[in-house]
C-alpha cells in the first residue's frame, strides 16, 4: 500500500498529447516516519507519518520528546496497515513523491471548506418554497420537519447549519504527471480543500522509501595507513647547524 502526506497548491491545466487536462498540485512530502503501531502496544498496526514545517517553540513539550532527533513538524497522522507491512518500516524513513507513478490511482482525503452558517437550499440544496399564490418571506424556507403526532424532530433531519469544514475523501484519483525533483504529484480534477490545506493519499501499490526497508546506510571513511619508518627518514629529513656557527651569527662585530 502506498501513502503519503502532502499540501494541495493550486488548480492549473497541462497537455497530455492532444488533450488538456485540468489537474490539482500537490506536494507530496517529504514525510518522515514518526511511530510504528503495534498489536501488541496499541492494539492495532500501523504507522505515523510527520509532514510540514513548524517552528519548534510553537510546539508542545510532549510533541517533542515524541519527535526528538526527527525535527519540527506541522502534522501527524496514521495510516492503517497490515503488521507485516508496518513492521517492514522503520522510525526515520523518508517517504517522497518517487513512490507514485503516472497512471496510478489514489484516494484522496482532504478537508472541505468552511462555509460558515447556512441554509438548507445552500447546504442540502432544497428547492425552496413557491414564489406566489399567498406565500410571503418563504422563499428558501425548509417547510415541515416533523410530524404532528410524535411532537418531536428525529434525529438526522436536514436543517440549516454549518456548513463544510469536514472530511472529504475522493476516490480513483489518477496521478497525470509526477515531478520527482518538486515532489509535485499532477491529479486529475479536483481536490478537496483549499489551497494550502493537508491531505492523505493512499493507493495500491509497494511503498518506496529514501532508504532501504530495515537497512541503515552506513559510511566508509578511508584512513591512511600509518607511515612507516623508512618513508618518516625520507620526508622528514632535519638539518643540524653547526654550534660554531650559531655562535658567531648571535654575536655581533665589535
Amino acid at each position: 500500500m502506498k501513502f503519503i502526506l502532502g499540501k494541495k497548491i493550486e488548480m492549473t491545466q497541462i497537455w497530455v498529447g492532444e488533450k488538456r487536462l485540468g489537474v490539482t498540485k500537490v506536494l507530496a512530502g517529504p514525510a518522515l516516519v514518526s511511530q510504528i503501531k503495534t498489536v501488541e502496544r496499541d492494539g492495532y498496526s500501523g504507522v505515523q507519518l510527520a509532514f510540514g514545517d513548524k517552528k519548534a517553540k510553537n510546539l508542545s513539550k510532549s510533541v517533542l520528546g515524541h519527535l526528538k532527533n526527527l525535527g519540527s513538524f506541522r502534522y501527524l497522522k496514521e495510516f492503517r496497515l497490515p503488521a507485516k507491512e508496518a513492521a517492514a518500516l522503520r522510525v526515520g524513513d523518508k517517504i517522497t513523491a518517487e513512490t507514485f507513478q503516472e497512471g496510478d490511482v489514489v484516494t484522496v482525503t482532504g478537508w472541505s471548506k468552511g462555509r460558515g452558517f447556512a441554509g438548507v437550499v445552500k447546504r442540502h440544496g432544497f428547492h425552496g418554497q413557491d414564489a406566489t399564490h399567498g406565500n410571503k418571506d418563504q422563499l428558501r424556507m425548509p417547510g415541515s420537519i416533523g410530524s404532528g403526532g410524535v411532537q418531536r424532530v428525529f434525529k438526522g433531519i436536514r436543517m440549516a447549519g454549518h456548513m463544510g469544514a469536514q472530511q472529504v475523501s475522493t476516490a480513483n484519483v489518477e496521478v497525470v504527471k509526477v515531478d520527482n525533483e518538486a515532489n509535485v504529484l499532477y491529479l486529475n480534477g479536483s481536490v478537496p480543500g483549499a489551497r494550502g490545506g493537508l491531505v492523505l493519499l493512499t493507493g495500491s501499490g509497494d511503498l518506496q522509501v529514501s532508504q532501504p526497508i530495515g537497512e541503515k546506510t552506513e559510511t566508509t571513511v578511508e584512513v591512511p595507513a600509518e607511515k612507516t619508518v623508512a618513508e618518516v627518514e625520507k620526508t622528514d629529513e632535519t638539518v643540524v647547524e653547526p654550534a660554531e656557527a650559531a655562535i658567531e651569527e648571535s654575536t655581533p662585530n665589535t
